[in-house]
């Protein structure tokens, strides 16, 4: 398999992948408080159903990711023809791509006719949207240490994988109002540039037409990898499932490190088109906020492999996280001019997909690693870890925006001159100075704490090699023996050593 074909078409089902999860994590909430309840005079409900919805939405997801392990373990003990992954990627991407619309609907207008029944049917098509988005993202980044046991591969192949992932995510920002205009003036015959629950779904139903070409894609242009090392699995049982993530110290210090960045990020992202919208008064410029962060992100994504080789991932991710905090301080004294929030929103995005990356990495690394430390190999259920933070820290910012919305009063028809100053402080306040004070911690975390380098990961992947060579060798020895007329002669024996790869030694500590 082309090394060149993976790359592209494992970038393509991340720039799917991405697109969708913006839509569902990002774009969903501002759908649900800007239109998705709009009515005439239901000022009242609409504001009940927003509390409902959210709660909902916030509650399902946190539930959903303890359900992410288990996931991991039915995709690592999964053999067929197809590999272990590809089937749960496609799978996951027909059924959550059908589920997305429906979300994005208001179910024929039962929001207002029937809002108890709309409720009802939506909790279950976004638990079914939730829980497939979640097989397709467990299987499709844990595929990603399965195609390569080299950190610098790794390193190509996840920043290729990245940049298609960077114009997925922050494209959605560039096109959501162009695409929402365009349908409103198809589906609803709306005049000018007026958006509508129509042009929202007309949204809905392009992203999920993506992310479905992307996974189509990607289980046909890649191959896992066959080797020694990977077959060293076994049946993964559910109650084993905590024990492997919680043994490998490596990659929970990584997680905390990343929980604590994805949180902060995840609430300030979310949070942006709000501040366009109502802080600004210049929602028309948020599609300027797409083409900086794919610019620069696309920057950054492609700099990574450098970057790694140049500096090492540890400081990669300090040095990211200090660009972040100069971001954010812009942003604080940035007042209402575009122009800074839009240098302010760059240097955050720049650096945002470097931390992805290093985090990606080294988490594909701790697979290694747990195998050394443990005797088995896990793949998704160590790459589970990842996604599940993203989705926890998610939850969480979605829960903050959607309060911090409503207290501000950024809902429904309001603009920014209906927002009080009072109001803008404490949008703020959720905004920007929590999500800094989160991130400089995840920064003195992962200096502190995270020590598996790409030097050490080297280390490991050589003993594992060793330990699990093939079962049959052949050694030469040599023997020097006294002949009776005093002459050495060498005599060589040919001796045949039957031995097992060892998958039980433990030996690797901290």
């Amino acid at each position: 398999m082309s090394k060149l074909k993976q790359s592209i078409t494992y970038a393509f089902g991340a720039f799917g992948h991405d697109a969708f999860y913006a839509a569902l994590t990002t774009y969903f909430i501002t759908f649900v408080t800007s239109q998705l309840l709009e009515t005439p005079n239901g000022g009242q409900v609409n504001a009940w159903l927003i509390g409902i919805i959210t709660t909902l939405v916030v509650t399902i997801r946190v539930v959903e990711i303890f359900f992410d392990p288990f996931l991991g373990a039915l995709v690592d003990n999964t053999h067929t023809r197809w590999g272990k992954f590809k089937p749960w990627i496609m799978g996951g991407a027909i059924i959550s791509s059908i589920a997305l619309v429906l979300i994005f609907s208001n179910f024929f207008g039962l929001t207002a006719t029937h809002p108890i029944v709309y409720l009802v049917l939506f909790v279950i098509v976004f638990v079914i949207a939730d829980f497939s988005y979640s097989v397709l993202d467990v299987a499709f980044w844990g595929l990603l240490p399965s195609l390569s046991l080299d950190s610098d591969s790794r390193a190509s192949i996840s920043s290729i994988a990245r940049f298609g992932s960077t114009l997925g995510g922050t494209g959605v920002a560039v096109v959501l109002v162009p695409l929402n205009v365009w349908f409103s003036h198809i589906f609803a015959h709306t005049q000018g540039s007026e958006q509508t629950r129509a042009g929202w779904l007309g949204f809905a139903i392009v992203i999920a037409a993506l992310s479905l070409v992307g996974a189509l894609l990607t289980c046909w242009g890649t191959q896992e990898g066959q080797d020694a090392i990977r077959k060293n699995t076994q049946k993964t049982s559910f109650r084993d499932i905590f024990r492997i993530i919680g043994k490998n110290d490596q990659l929970m210090w990584t997680a905390l490190a990343y929980l604590l960045f994805a949180f902060g990020f995840s609430t300030t992202n979310s949070m942006i088109v709000y501040y366009f919208r109502y802080v600004l008064g210049k929602p028309e410029s948020y599609s300027l906020v797409g083409v900086v962060e794919a610019v620069l992100g696309i920057l950054a994504v492609v700099s990574f492999p450098t970057l790694q080789r140049l500096v090492t991932r540890k400081r990669v991710y300090l040095y990211s996280v200090v660009i972040e905090v100069v971001g954010y301080i812009l942003f604080i004294f940035s007042g209402r001019s575009v122009t800074l929030a839009l240098v302010a929103t760059g240097l955050c995005y720049v650096a945002q997909p470097l931390v992805f990356l290093v985090v990606l990495n080294t988490i594909s690394d701790c697979v290694e690693y747990g195998q050394l430390k443990l005797g088995t190999r896990n793949e998704s259920v160590t790459l589970t870890v990842r996604p599940l933070i993203d989705k926890l820290a998610g939850s969480f910012s979605t829960a903050i925006v959607s309060f911090a919305a409503v207290s501000a009063g950024m809902t429904g028809s309001a603009t920014a001159a209906d927002i009080s100053n009072t109001g803008v402080t404490q949008f703020k306040g959720f905004m920007l100075y929590m999500p800094l004070v989160l991130i400089v911690i995840s920064a003195i975390v992962f200096a502190l704490k995270v020590t598996l380098t790409e030097g050490r990961h080297e280390e490991i992947v050589k003993k594992l090699e060793t330990k699990l060579r093939p079962e049959t060798e052949v050694s030469m020895e040599a023997s020097v023996v006294q002949s009776p007329s005093g002459d050495t002669v060498e005599e060589t024996a040919s001796v045949t050593v039957e031995s097992k790869p060892n998958t039980t030694d433990t030996a690797e500590k901290n």
